[in-house]
């Protein structure tokens, strides 16, 4: 709502003659007001009278003050008239964020000299404050004037883009190329693609495409700048990099560790060296070479390496092994962020966990080690390093550990095409691995000037002790130091009161009093003759039940290596077998059907006479040996010459026109329906259609 007096445009006389405060009362004292003031000069606010007399007339706001007061106290609300300018204010501020920094500055500068003249405009009224202010900003009055008429009706908070220079208010007009936009969709579907082929590949094939049916393209720069117009970066590179190139561009969550403290949160993963291990020859099991693989337990405030084993493959017995390690040497973590692995999520080290999604749940699993400790499991994210801090130290250790001179020769390289020159020259014995890991996790804990927003110079040993010595750490007592010494399986007592485990038989009288009960058996995974330490399923401790029957294995370690033996030799059987099928139950099923007639042949005689050929062009091509009988003779059924083998490219062709065939509704014989039905699950097929929908008929030149 806006308020005026209900006389807006007044005459000298009429001026006058309504005898207003700080006005003269003559018509020639108004006369000579108005040429001092330079009221006539204003385009907006006088203009000359209409109608018989002529003469000029002046509106209201060029009054002094009190005039304007005297006016308006009998003035009447009025609806304001927006300019159409103002109807759409988001419009309005998207196209001012569009423009240049300079404009908008120069839009605030034009904000700044309005703002001056409504602030003497209190006291001088409006025409002296558009003066004034005209004089210290060296704007033209006129200037002012104009962009008082541009902000008349708009909301305070609305006037920067009406201020803005106009001149940038049209958007450039761009001239575009026109072409098919079947062209563009056949160069894009070729661009991206996972095999990331040049664009200038893909425009030659693709123009070959189009001059063929006619289609109107464009020259190669301007098809490419078309392509990344309508194409983020963002989608080519998921088209041709894939998701995870994609994740890389996402900027990674940093996580404030300052709020922690020593062994309040610990994390694990393992990690496979890149040198060539001798393992030694063991119960009946050869030496031989391989990559070792390290289970580390990290603390996550400080990122000391807190624990480590060492084994073949990763497995839970080796992560139970660092966990006692851990948890034995300094005590039992709040949380532990874990690896998906199924190392990680086995029965026996988070079992019980309400989050663990591996191997079936069942109501009578026995609880892990970390859930019987009462840690807090959290699982990192699967295929994603930067959820696991001690991937960083795992780096470390590729450069520190991997490639200490000691180990040169062993080196295998980080990846398969980064194969060193002395690639497997070497093996380093386990004894000395062992030693020089020891010694490089030792100085990777003590190493001066760490940069972590903990450390601050110092080392993670340093950072970890001065943080350990401060806070509640939970320690073992000798009833739980069982749950990681020893591994854990859920057993049945049968009637005799024995438990079979490993082909071991265990009894004690005790175990009369729990027949066919469900227990929880911790034993000692590196020797299994040593009894069980067997456990009620709620947790109660029950007794020690010696071995009586010691015909099974010797541990659990010669366990895994005598199933290791049998995948071994199962596998060489499997490959000794598919060596000798040279062709597939597909192939051998078209072969069959190529030499098998559609109808049975009718019987022929056994005993017949041989026609004489009507010209030599019609007789048989097999030569007749000299001195041959002639006459009747007995012969099998006769064969022509058996047919040419059909080349791959022939073959598809002919599989091609059955299916436009079969597309146009016509009819095809049950042998070739058959025949294509094979053929198109066999990989020459795909094959030869890859290449035909690149460059389609033209393969068959």
């Amino acid at each position: 709502m806006t308020i005026s007096p209900e006389k807006v445009w007044w005459t000298a006389s009429e001026i006058a003659a309504a005898r207003m405060p700080e006005l003269p009362n003559s018509q020639k004292g108004v006369d000579v007001l108005a040429k001092r003031l330079g009221w006539r000069s204003h385009p907006t606010f006088a203009r000359r009278r209409s109608g018989r007399g002529g003469g000029w007339e002046y509106h209201w706001q060029l009054f002094p003050l009190a005039a304007q007061k005297k006016l308006l106290a009998h003035a009447k609300s009025a609806e304001p008239v927006a300019p159409a300018v103002a109807a759409d204010r988001d419009e309005a501020w998207t196209w001012y964020e569009s423009l240049p920094q300079s404009v908008k500055d120069k839009a605030l500068l034009r904000l700044r000299v309005i703002q001056q003249v409504e602030a003497l405009e209190g006291n001088l009224g409006r025409y002296l404050a558009v003066d004034q202010v005209a004089r210290l900003s060296k704007c033209g009055e006129r200037t002012i004037w104009n962009w008082l008429d541009r902000i008349e009706g708009i909301r305070r908070d609305d006037r920067l883009p009406y201020l803005a220079p106009r001149h940038r208010a049209a958007q450039p007009r761009i001239r575009t190329k026109q072409c098919d936009a079947e062209f563009m969709d056949l160069l894009k579907s070729d661009f991206l693609r996972l095999s990331g082929p040049s664009f200038a590949s893909c425009y030659r094939r693709q123009l070959r495409v189009a001059q063929e049916r006619g289609l109107q393209t464009l020259p190669p720069k301007t098809a490419q700048r078309r392509l990344n117009a309508t194409v983020s970066p963002m989608t080519q590179l998921l088209a041709r990099k894939g998701i995870e190139a994609v994740k890389r561009r996402y900027p990674t969550q940093r996580r404030d560790k300052t709020a922690l403290h020593a062994l309040e949160a610990v994390n694990a993963d393992f990690h496979k060296f890149d040198v060539f291990v001798r393992w030694p020859a063991e119960r009946g099991v050869p030496s031989f070479v391989g990559r070792p693989q390290m289970v580390a337990f990290q603390d996550i405030y400080s990122g000391r390496i807190l624990s480590w084993r060492l084994d073949q493959t990763p497995n839970s017995t080796a992560v139970l092994l660092a966990a006692g390690d851990m948890i034995e040497d300094w005590g039992i973590p709040g949380h532990v962020l874990l690896d998906n692995g199924r190392e990680f999520a086995a029965k026996v080290v988070t079992g019980g966990a309400a989050t663990r999604y591996r191997f079936k749940v069942k109501e009578d699993d026995v609880p892990g080690l970390f859930v019987a400790l009462g840690c807090e499991i959290h699982w990192a994210t699967p295929y994603s390093g930067q959820s696991k801090p001690i991937e960083r130290a795992f780096r470390d250790m590729c450069d520190t550990i991997a490639k200490d001179p000691r180990f040169d020769g062993a080196w295998t390289g980080n990846r398969p095409e980064a194969k060193p020159e002395d690639y497997g020259s070497r093996a380093i014995d386990l004894e000395d691995f062992l030693r020089v890991l020891a010694e490089g996790i030792e100085e990777h804990n003590t190493r001066q000037g760490r940069r972590s927003e903990i450390a601050y110079g110092r080392s993670f040993a340093d950072v970890f002790d001065e943080s350990y010595a401060n806070s509640p750490i939970r320690k073992a007592t000798e009833a739980q130091r069982r749950l990681w010494l020893l591994g854990a399986e859920g057993l049945r007592v049968n009637r005799k009161g024995e438990i079979a485990f490993q082909n071991n038989v265990y009894w004690s009288r005790w175990l009369l009093d729990h027949a066919e009960q469900a227990v929880v058996a911790r034993f000692d995974p590196a020797d299994l003759w040593s009894g069980l330490h067997v456990y009620s399923h709620d947790g109660a401790y029950l007794g020690q039940a010696p071995a009586t029957d010691r015909s099974g294995f010797f541990d659990m370690e010669e366990a895994r290596i005598m199933a290791r033996t049998r995948r071994g030799w199962l596998k060489a059987e499997k490959r000794a077998a598919d060596a000798h099928r040279v062709y597939t139950a597909a192939e051998l099923g078209r072969r069959l059907d190529e030499v098998s007639p559609v109808e049975p042949p009718p019987p022929e005689a056994k005993v017949i006479r041989l026609a004489k050929p009507a010209s030599r062009k019609a007789a048989d091509p097999a030569p007749r040996e000299t001195g041959a009988p002639s006459g009747t003779v007995t012969t099998l059924p006769i064969r022509g010459p058996a047919p040419a083998e059909e080349a791959p490219r022939a073959r598809f062709k002919r599989a091609l026109e059955l299916e436009r065939a079969m597309e146009r509704g016509e009819e095809i014989t049950r042998e070739q329906r058959k025949w294509l039905s094979g053929y198109q699950t066999s990989s020459e097929y795909r094959a030869e259609q890859m290449l035909w929908r690149d460059f389609g008929d033209a393969i068959f030149g």
